[in-house]
């Protein structure tokens, strides 16, 4: 819940490992470049992880075509919450406010911290 907390860019799937194998609890969002939603979600993952325990991470598979395969991304963007390195929950519906991001993380990780 620091005002300085902002998404993490990750540049590939070894980079993904490694930021969900730190955190408790990761949200990532799959992205392409040149996707008008994908690109307005931006900031509103940055106020989700200002206003949340969850770390946030930013990835394009485009990047690293196996994470296409490897988390069954078929739209974007497509958000991914990960508890201790696992996948529990997945959304593919397109741009999401703040408010339904939070809604989504607080039915799939009970006791997430959330900022009033």
């Amino acid at each position: 819940m620091n005002a300085d907390t902002k998404p993490i860019r990750l540049a590939d799937g070894d980079e993904l490992d490694a930021f969900v194998a730190d955190e408790e609890l990761a949200l990532v969002e799959f992205y392409t470049n040149g996707c008008a939603m994908c690109a307005a979600m931006e900031p509103v993952l940055g106020n989700v992880a200002r206003a949340t325990d969850v770390a946030v991470g930013l990835v394009n598979p485009g990047d690293d075509v196996r994470l296409v395969e490897r988390f069954e991304i078929r739209s974007a963007p497509t958000l991914v919450l990960f508890r201790d390195g696992e996948v529990v929950a997945r959304k593919a519906e397109g741009f999401q406010g703040a408010a339904d991001v939070v809604s989504f993380l607080e039915a799939n990780a009970p006791g997430v911290a959330v900022e009033a």
